[in-house]
Formats: C-alpha cells, sequence, structure tokens
C-alpha cells in the first residue's frame, strides 16, 4: 500500500471528534456548536468544562454538582506535595506540573479515564502551580477555597488574597477561550497515549510535555520577551526591520490552521485594551507593523494575529508572572484535553501510522576481523 508523506502530518485527518471545530478558513471556533464568542461572553470556565466533558451545558443543578465537585478534588496527595516541596525554587514551572501531575496520577495507578477523574486532575493543577509559585517566593501555600470558583480560586491561592472581580473575570474569559482547539499537538498526544489504553494521568503528563515546548504553548512568554526587547511604540517599526534583516521570527503572528484573525485575539485584544493600557499602547503598534512587514515579504501568504499575541497582555494584567503563561495555558487546555482522552477511549483504535523509510537498502554487516 502506497501513501503519501505529509510533513507535520498537516491536512490528515487523524480522529472524527465532537467536541470542538477550528475553521481556519473563515476564523472560527467552536465547542460543541457554540462560536467561542458568544461562549466566552456568557459563559464560566465551570459551564465550559461542562460542556467539554459531558457535551452540553449544564442546568443550575448540574453546574453546581460540578462546582462542588471540583472544589472538593483541590487537595493534593501528600505525594505530590513532599514533590513541590523538594522541587528546587527555580525549577520551570511547566515542568513542576508535569512532575507533579505525574506523582498525583499514581493514586489512580492505571485506572480506565473517566469524568471523575478529569474533574479531579482539572481542580489540581491550579493548587499544583500555586503552592510551588508560593513555596519558590518564600511563602507558604494557601489552601483552596471552597466558596471561590476555578479562576478566583486560583488567583487566591497564587496571591494570598482575593483578587478583583474585573481580574477574576479576566482569568475565567481566559480559560473559556483556550479550553480546547481541535486536534494541536498536545491534544494529539493525549490522543495518542490514550489509545494505548493508558490512564488519564499518563495522557495528561504527555500533553504537557508537549505544551511546554516554545511552537505551542511557550509562545505568550516568548512575545513578552520579545515586546520588552522593543521597550515602547516609538522604537517598534526600526526594530522589527532590524529584527528581519537577522531571520528573528515575529512571536504572536502566523497560525498553522487559522488564514484568517483568531477569533480568540479578537477577544483578548479588547480586553488587553481595557486591563491594561501601557502593553496594548506598544503591542497595537508591533502588532500593526508585524502584519505590516509579513505582508510585504509574503503577499500571498495569509498572516495574522494569533492567540498568543494579546494573551501576554492579558495575563500580565491578571498579574501573572511570564514564566506561569505557559502552565496557566495548561490550567484551561486540561478540560479539552480530558474530553479528547474520553472521547478517544470510548471508541478507541491505536493510533499507528506509518513512516516511509529512507535509510541504506538491506545489506550484509561484515565482521569486525574483516573491517
Amino acid at each position: 500500500m502506497s501513501s503519501e508523506y505529509v510533513p507535520g502530518l498537516e491536512g490528515i485527518v487523524a480522529a472524527r471528534t465532537e467536541i470542538s471545530l477550528v475553521d481556519g478558513a473563515n476564523g472560527q471556533l467552536v465547542y460543541r456548536g457554540y462560536v467561542i464568542a458568544d461562549l466566552a461572553e456568557e459563559m464560566s470556565f465551570e459551564e465550559v468544562a461542562h460542556l467539554l466533558w459531558h457535551g452540553r451545558l449544564p442546568n443550575r443543578a448540574e453546574l453546581d454538582a460540578l462546582t462542588r465537585e471540583l472544589a472538593s478534588s483541590r487537595t493534593l496527595t501528600p505525594a505530590a506535595t513532599k514533590t513541590i516541596e523538594a522541587l528546587p525554587a527555580d525549577t520551570d514551572p511547566m515542568d513542576v506540573l508535569r512532575s507533579v501531575v505525574s506523582v498525583q496520577g499514581v493514586e489512580h495507578k492505571l485506572e480506565k479515564p473517566t469524568i471523575p477523574l478529569a474533574i479531579h486532575a482539572t481542580a489540581s493543577f491550579p493548587t499544583i502551580l500555586a503552592g510551588f509559585y508560593r513555596r519558590a517566593q518564600g511563602f507558604e501555600p494557601v489552601k483552596p477555597r471552597a466558596d471561590l470558583g476555578h479562576a478566583a480560586n486560583y488567583l487566591y491561592m497564587l496571591n494570598g488574597k482575593e483578587s478583583p472581580p474585573e481580574l477574576v473575570r479576566a482569568l475565567d474569559t481566559y480559560l473559556v477561550l483556550l479550553a480546547d482547539h481541535g486536534m494541536n499537538a498536545s491534544t494529539f498526544t493525549a490522543r495518542v497515549i490514550a489509545s494505548t489504553d493508558s490512564d488519564l494521568a499518563s495522557c495528561l503528563v504527555g500533553a504537557i510535555g508537549a505544551l511546554k515546548g516554545p511552537a505551542h504553548g511557550g509562545a505568550p512568554s516568548a512575545v513578552m520577551d520579545q515586546l520588552e526587547q522593543i521597550g515602547t511604540a516609538d522604537k517598534a517599526e526600526h526594530w522589527m526591520r532590524e529584527a528581519r534583516k537577522q531571520k528573528v521570527r515575529f512571536m504572536g503572528f502566523g497560525h498553522r490552521v487559522y488564514r484568517t484573525y483568531d477569533p480568540r485575539a479578537k477577544i483578548l485584544k479588547a480586553m488587553c485594551k481595557r486591563l491594561n493600557p501601557t502593553f496594548y499602547e506598544l503591542a497595537s503598534k508591533v502588532e500593526e507593523t508585524a502584519l505590516e512587514i509579513l505582508h510585504e515579504e509574503h503577499p500571498e501568504r495569509p498572516q495574522a494575529t494569533n492567540v498568543e499575541f494579546y494573551s501576554a497582555g492579558v495575563l500580565q494584567a491578571i498579574g501573572l508572572p511570564k514564566q506561569y503563561f505557559p502552565p496557566t495555558f495548561a490550567v484551561s487546555r486540561v478540560a479539552g484535553w480530558s474530553a479528547h482522552i474520553l472521547e478517544q477511549a470510548s471508541h478507541n483504535r491505536l493510533i499507528r501510522p506509518q513512516s516511509e523509510y529512507i535509510g541504506p537498502e538491506p545489506r550484509k554487516p561484515v565482521p569486525l576481523a574483516e573491517r
């Protein structure tokens, strides 16, 4: 059987899913039939997580039950807590998350992925990150509060105090926007592992490893680094044109699927303008200049702003250090990852693509004495 080699599997359909649609041509993202802009404006992360896991938005009783279950699942196992305490203070938070999720998952051994386990994992991510952040700063971890929602509790555990409602709502919206995105690299990784009948924790550890890569979840931090190098809006064009002479990549632009403006970026841009005007002043000038230069270089290739660009400004306004941008992405995406793991497990077939061998033709080995 002959097959065509496609680098990066671009355009290859590897799964049928009811979870999300990424319409790159029209710049649209849909979760189980709902357009992302409508969900981001009206729904909480808890409601969207229920939608991803169950296929429908919850009624009041279902939402209350999920909120209680998330709140009761935030405490870490003793082994997970000891792991956080043992890690050096300068450990990359993504490495912390990957390691502690693995330790936390030992409790469930090789149990088949279920929604209760997905809820437990989703609830634990903020506790892991906030606990490590507090210890790295020289403070005691803050215990989770059952009376706070998912976003509010994350910020409370990080800061040791409740955050203003506007910032809680901003984080909640961010979590909704990033909760799922089709067959991205980390989701594909999770589904591949799930296809081997492995456990939920193993699938999530693999997904975190994929998200850690700078070509995936690390981009918002890189956006911040680049903006810090540029400094001010009046320096943007000179810096960027000089950077292109050195083949420096503009961070936060272009997408593997979208050929128009990322619909999530539109929402984040408006949030950034409201919450972080200083950042927005520089970022909007950089965006304008970057798109102009990219069009000059490749007028035939559509390039638009992606979700990472204004994520950086929103997360900074919320008060997160830039090294916590990628793991906060994971705090959101764990809902989508677990939904895909459950879907894969529900009608599983081992994911096992072929490879094209381009090595030497078969030959006889020469004994060492004759060489």
